[in-house]
């Protein structure tokens, strides 16, 4: 899935940055010249504050490879925003963050209903709703889910 994610992430015209604890990970990141930054295991907002540390352009996008729908179109809404100086935030379909981007630091708060904490946290966020955003896997309903979208049939011969 990471895999998948990166590429719509290099297809848009991104760059990207993996934060994982996995070496398998690190070593595949690696052999495609994509940078890592290892998670600090304390969780998935420290994951996340960790890798947007070690980015230094003045805007920074954060992404979650769970995401099986995702398509580079879909990213492209967010490039612009992005580009334009705006905060930008993608819902999941069930009240997470999929996506979040702003300039300087966030307090992030995932888990729950977290697109709702992130958002009083932006400045006038372009709110972004797309198919391969909002479907993203946590449960093994999600996965039946994305397996019957058109853009899920990859998953059939995977898990």
């Amino acid at each position: 899935m990471t895999e998948r994610v990166v590429g719509a992430v290099l297809e848009a015209g991104m760059t990207p940055l993996v934060v994982t604890a996995d070496t398998d990970v690190d070593t595949w990141a690696a052999t495609k010249g994509i940078g890592t930054v290892a998670d600090p295991g304390i969780g998935l907002n420290g994951a996340v504050a960790a890798g947007v540390a070690a980015v230094v352009e003045d805007r920074w996008l954060v992404i979650h490879s769970d995401l099986p729908l995702i398509q580079p179109t879909d990213l492209n809404r967010l490039a612009s925003a992005i580009v334009e100086g705006r905060d930008v935030i993608a819902p999941s379909s069930d009240g997470g963050t999929s996506a979040i981007s702003a300039k300087g630091t966030v307090e992030f708060a995932y888990g729950e209903a977290s697109f709702h904490r992130h958002l009083p946290r932006l400045d006038k966020p372009v709110v972004v709703t797309r198919v391969g955003l909002l479907h993203d896997l946590d449960t093994v309903d999600d996965l039946a889910s994305a397996r019957r979208h058109r853009r899920g049939r990859w998953l059939d011969g995977i898990y």
